[in-house]
C-alpha cells in the first residue's frame, strides 16, 4: 500500500500538474463497483471534489472510490491469467446430451422419438 498522502508532483513552474484518478461507483446497496470514468486533479482533495460533483451531486451513487491512475496495477502476465490446466470439464459445455442423444440414435438405427401429447 502506498504512504503518499495524494500532494501534487513536484513541479518546476507555479501550476501544479494535473493527473488522472479514475472513479470506481456503486449505484445502490448490494451492487458491485464499477467504473465510472476518470477525473483530471493536481491532488487527492481536488480528484475526490470532483468525482463528488460529477458522480454523486444527484444522489447517483452511494459510494465512491478516487484512486490515481498511477498507483493501478495492471496484470498483463498470461501466465498469471490463464490457468495452466485444461479444465474445460467444469464448463456445461462438455455436457450437451442432445448432440450425444442422436448420435447414439444414429448408431443404433433408432428414429427420434415423437413428443408426448398432454
Amino acid at each position: 500500500m502506498s504512504t503518499d498522502t495524494g500532494a501534487p508532483p513536484e513541479t518546476s513552474g507555479t501550476a501544479p500538474v494535473l493527473e488522472a484518478w479514475e472513479v470506481f461507483r456503486r449505484e445502490k446497496d448490494g451492487d458491485p463497483m464499477r467504473h465510472g470514468g476518470s477525473v483530471m486533479a493536481p491532488d487527492a482533495e481536488l480528484a475526490v471534489h470532483y468525482a463528488r460533483e460529477l458522480y454523486g451531486r444527484r444522489q447517483e451513487s452511494v459510494r465512491l472510490w478516487v484512486i490515481r491512475r498511477d498507483d493501478i496495477l495492471d496484470l498483463d502476465d498470461p501466465d498469471l491469467l490463464q490457468p495452466p490446466l485444461d479444465r474445460s470439464f467444469k464448463k456445461p459445455g462438455g455436457y450437451v446430451m442432445r448432440d450425444k442423444l442422436a448420435a447414439a440414435r444414429e448408431q443404433s438405427g433408432q428414429a427420434k422419438p415423437k413428443a408426448r401429447s398432454k
